[in-house]
Parts: C-alpha cells; structure tokens; sequence
C-alpha cells in the first residue's frame, strides 16, 4: 500500500505539535511548580508583608534590607560563577550575560522616585503581587491590574519617550 508523501510530511507535523505542545505543558508545570514554592517563600519569609515593607521605608527595622541585600549577593556570586566557569544551560548553549553601561538622567532617578513612592503606598512591589493575591489579599488585584496598565501605556508611549 502506497501512502502519499505528503501524507507522511502530515503525520510528521501533527507528530512535532504534539511535542512542542508537550514541552509547552511541561515547562507551564515546572514554572508554576517553581513560582508555587517562591510564593510560599515570600510568604513564610514575610515579604509580602505590608507591615515589614512599611518598617522598612521608615528605617525601623533591618528586616527587608537584609533581604533585598541578600538576593543581590546570591544574584552577584551567580554572575561571578556563570563566568568564571563559562556555565551553560540545559541544552548546552553558552549563557551570555551582555555588559550594561551605567545609566544617568532624570528617568532614572524620577522612575525610581514614581516605583518607591507606588511600592510604599500600595505596600508591595511587583515580585510578591500573586503570592499576596494567592494568600488571600484580593484587594492587591487593583495594584496588579494598575502595574499591568502602566506597563501597558509605557509599552504605547515608548516610541515617544527619550532613550
């Protein structure tokens, strides 16, 4: 029995969708699985917590700081080590971490100012949002909806900005 080539070349495509779309549902899994655990971390570590972000922005309790100051050590150590020892990722492609120069001007100290001043008055800054959403803060879904709104109308005013 002769089957048509392109029969084969359909069978091959439907074969490869079926592949990509489970490396898709994997990957989803594995993200929400790693995002689960990070919220229950945020959560235990009291990250999310209005009351240590407020002792913070009033200078009251080291709390925060030592976070924040210990995620850019672990952050800074790992840069260090993908370097040093030209690390790679899983699929074995090299990881390249491009050099950033440093940056001056009003939109740095006035866009900072604008996500200090939003983090102290809401309480929490984006990283935490669905783990707060997730323990039971709905009303965190107005900070979540208006940081997605903003990001929205930077990404339409973008083209106008200066950079």
């Amino acid at each position: 029995m002769n089957v048509p080539l392109t029969q084969h070349a359909d069978d091959a495509l439907r074969v490869s969708k079926a592949a990509d779309a489970f490396d898709s549902l994997s990957a989803l899994l594995t993200y929400a699985v790693i995002g689960t655990l990070f919220g229950i971390l945020f959560t235990k570590a009291e990250v999310i917590s209005w009351f240590r972000i407020q002792e913070m922005f009033r200078f009251q309790s080291f709390h925060m700081y030592g976070i924040i100051g210990s995620a850019v050590v672990v952050a800074a150590g790992s840069i260090f080590i993908i370097k040093r020892f030209d690390v790679r990722t899983f699929s074995g492609d090299p990881i390249v971490i491009p050099a950033k120069p440093m940056g001056t001007g009003t939109r740095y100290w006035l866009g900072g100012t604008i996500f200090g001043l939003g983090w102290a008055l809401t309480g929490a800054c984006p990283g935490p949002l669905f783990a707060l959403i997730g323990s039971g803060t709905s009303v965190i879904v107005v900070t979540l909806v208006s940081a997605v709104a903003g990001t929205w109308v930077y990404g339409y005013l973008r083209p106008r900005l200066p950079h």
